[in-house]
């Protein structure tokens, strides 16, 4: 007869450090997959393994900013794979504030007063768009003069460099992966406001500057190559989640993968892809720790860091 683990409640007179223990031990839903998830971030941050970062730029927009930011500043992993409107809202919120919004605004409205929305965040023009034109231009110039060819983790570098100096400069994911030298790849970079800047530079009289995509996946090549284990979190999906998986699989797989999702497998989409499917690939091993945790990223991570932290 198979011996069958029982269900246990959840004590909260036990504090916060137990919560996600007990969430794990309750057995209910995603609640136990919160707990398991946790527990292989744990193991992979406390195993000789490569670590890497993988999250959309929406998350930037929102106080989970301050969750990856203490990520990367406390060295907790080794790799950023990422969007290129990462850079935007990075940059844009050193320089300017975004406020609270709903999903229900009038958009027509919206789009009248300059005001962008990101489901229920409100970005006005003069946060985003308007200040990343006046700001970024400038250090692009900078940069140019030191070389003409750049890959994206040099980029990055280059400008959490250059906002060293900005009242809020430590609340910037760019600028700990700077301090830190953390590489971030980009495999979209033009998919951006970040990305268009760098083409207005280009196309107003300097042809010659150039973002060398092929020679960082070259970089990335020798991390993954030289990765005696590798391990992911994933938040999100898309193209940083496949670039994730994608070049995990030339070592063939990764190690440990937790990857949090809102989206439904039963459309076949990558995002909505379960880390088990990446299996059949070869981007997970078949021995690999993994979980797929439905919800949404704004809500699971501050729990799960919370106890990571506490762990490790």
């Amino acid at each position: 007869m198979t011996i069958m683990e029982k269900i246990k409640d959840i004590d909260l007179s036990k504090g916060w450090k137990e919560l996600v223990p007990q969430m794990r031990d309750s057995g209910g839903f995603v609640a136990k997959k919160v707990g398991v998830g946790v527990d292989i971030l744990e193991s992979m941050i406390k195993d000789e393994c490569t670590k890497f970062l993988s999250f959309p730029a929406c998350l930037i927009s929102t106080g989970c900013r301050g969750i990856l930011k203490d990520l990367i500043k406390n060295k907790m992993f080794d790799v950023v794979v990422t969007t290129c409107g990462t850079l935007d809202h990075d940059l844009a919120r050193v320089w300017c504030d975004y406020y609270h919004g709903s999903f229900e605004a009038d958009d027509k409205e919206l789009h009248r007063k300059g005001i962008n929305r990101e489901g229920n965040i409100f970005i006005p023009n003069e946060s985003y768009g308007i200040i990343l034109e006046e700001k970024i231009g400038p250090i692009l110039k900078k940069i140019y003069e030191e070389k003409k060819e750049w890959t994206t983790p040099e980029l990055v570098w280059k400008f959490g460099e250059a906002i060293k100096d900005e009242k809020k400069a430590k609340d910037s994911i760019i600028y700990w992966t700077w301090k830190n030298k953390i590489p971030v790849f980009i495999p979209g970079p033009t998919d951006g406001a970040f990305g268009y800047q760098m083409w207005l530079f280009w196309q107003d009289g300097h042809k010659d500057f150039n973002v060398n995509v092929l020679k960082e996946e070259q970089e990335l090549s020798r991390i993954i190559y030289d990765a005696k284990k590798s391990g992911a979190l994933i938040l999100g999906g898309g193209i940083s989640k496949h670039h994730t998986i994608w070049w995990n699989q030339f070592r063939e797989g990764l190690d440990y993968a937790v990857y949090v999702t809102t989206a439904p497998e039963w459309d076949g989409s990558l995002s909505g892809a379960r880390m088990r499917e990446a299996v059949s690939w070869g981007k997970v091993r078949e021995n690999a720790k993994f979980i797929t945790i439905e919800g949404d990223a704004t809500v699971l991570l501050p729990l799960m860091i919370k106890s990571l932290m506490e762990r490790v």
